[in-house]
């Protein structure tokens, strides 16, 4: 029996996202640009993300959806265009324009049923739905708007079933949108409830991946997508081939959400290099997983982190193509030992082991050297909560002080006083994320205080 994954892609970023991760899984399954599949016939353990058509093609169980017709007309006139089903390409007639209330009430309110509907087919051809991934931006309009519906809808229609998130938040400096801000807080505050795990990744932090080691002096949107397709691909690839040790989606959950609000993930991969560099590079188990627990190579930019003080609540460790167990279980003891990586006093194993004999395909167009073995980290680290408290909550205080373009929401009939439920939250959650620290348990300082 197949577990099926449906993936979602909520606005441009999230399509463009998803766009990358299904031509990376189809270089992976040998599939071609019209869906049929090369080769051997015989492991069919990558139905669970292609259903098999009469005609013998297989097309991804997939759904876009955006509220403006132009990136879902890319996709239509992309290479990839065959594989799709067009059914599942959804856009509307009007953008939301950078606005999480025309996402969340106005326009979005209005696609939220047709989603709906084409939701309900796609899990109707599944003998089992195992979970959803979403791939969507916190910045904008729709992916931030509408994909916080589109959540809300699966958190009440599939209650069970786990939803893992890959969420691009705003970077520290380079910004795209003026109200950022205010979008991503709004939205946090929604994907705190309906969201299992969240990947955050921001685009500068890997526009420095880029430059640094693919010698991409100015990386675009696409360079972008391709890395972060081949974690999305690691932390999938043991549902889609067999392995020595398997990860599903409810493992991940399981594994690295100790509570369930702080369920922010940081995620990081190694070897990032070129041909040219792969000549020189450390490319044993050792090499690239240290490598891969430096802050520098975060897919998330956290400026002064310090292995010591920055603790980690749970890691996952996916390891792809010729790492034996032995190596593994080797390495993990070796980061401990040496003071690699900290673990909150009250976590002391940690580690959440995955292994796949498959490396991630290199595709045509891809800046990475192909390579033998590779390390995609996930970790649940307390440092994420800067990003809410630096990059959100800060900028978002100033701009909220003097009410700066919160009528453009109020006018899509969202109430003032959500702004302030999400900041509040939002305040919550830092304090979840420094409890965490302290060594007290929360109500353990609560009855001293009293």
């Amino acid at each position: 029996m197949v577990r099926e994954v449906l993936t979602l892609n909520v606005g441009q970023c999230g399509i463009q996202l998803g766009q990358a991760v299904w031509e990376q899984y189809c270089a992976e399954h040998n599939i071609d640009i019209t869906g049929k599949k090369q080769g051997d016939l015989k492991d069919k353990s990558f139905l669970c993300f292609y259903e098999e058509t009469g005609a013998g093609q297989y097309v991804p169980r997939n759904l876009m959806v955006d509220l403006e017709p132009n990136v879902i007309d890319d996709v239509k006139n992309s290479k990839y265009s065959k594989i799709f089903h067009p059914e599942f390409l959804l856009s509307g007639k009007e953008d939301a324009a950078n606005n999480f209330a025309r996402g969340h009430y106005t326009v979005g309110k209005e696609m939220i049923d047709k989603v709906n509907d084409r939701l309900r087919k796609l899990v109707d051809n599944c003998d089992n739905v195992q979970g959803f991934v979403i791939n969507h931006s916190v910045g904008g309009g729709t992916g931030a708007g509408l994909g916080a519906l589109v959540l809300e809808r699966i958190a009440v229609d599939y209650r069970k079933k786990s939803k893992l998130g890959f969420e691009v938040y705003p970077s520290p400096t380079i910004s795209t949108c003026v109200v950022e801000p205010y979008n991503s807080m709004l939205t946090t505050h929604w994907l705190l409830d309906h969201t299992e795990v969240s990947v955050v990744l921001d685009n500068e932090a890997i526009y420095e991946i880029c430059q640094k080691w693919l010698d991409r002096k100015r990386p675009s949107y696409d360079n972008l997508n391709r890395l972060i397709t081949k974690t999305i691909s690691s932390m999938t690839a043991s549902l889609r081939f067999a392995g020595e040790l398997n990860v599903d989606l409810n493992e991940f959950q399981t594994n690295l959400v100790p509570f369930p609000r702080l369920h922010f993930m940081i995620t990081a991969m190694a070897p990032v290099v070129t041909k040219k560099k792969m000549e020189t590079q450390r490319c044993d188990i050792q090499g690239i997983t240290e490598t891969c627990f430096s802050a520098q190579n975060f897919f998330t930019k956290i400026a002064d982190f310090d292995a010591e003080e920055d603790k980690y609540m749970a890691i996952s460790v996916n390891y792809r193509g010729d790492v034996k167990a032995k190596e593994a279980n080797a390495t993990v003891q070796w980061l401990k030992t040496n003071k690699k990586v900290t673990f909150v006093e009250w976590c002391p194993t940690g580690f959440k082991v995955g292994l796949n004999d498959e490396p991630p395909a290199v595709l045509e167009d891809d800046d990475v050297a192909a390579s033998k073995r590779n390390i995609v980290m996930i970790g649940n680290n307390t440092a994420i909560s800067r990003v809410f408290s630096e990059r959100i909550s800060k900028k978002y205080d100033l701009m909220y002080s003097q009410r700066a373009f919160v009528h453009w929401y109020v006018g899509e009939g969202m109430e003032e006083g959500e702004f302030a439920e999400a900041r509040e939250d939002l305040g919550f959650l830092e304090k979840d994320y420094l409890d965490v620290l302290s060594e007290q348990a929360t109500d353990e300082a609560d009855d001293e205080s009293d």
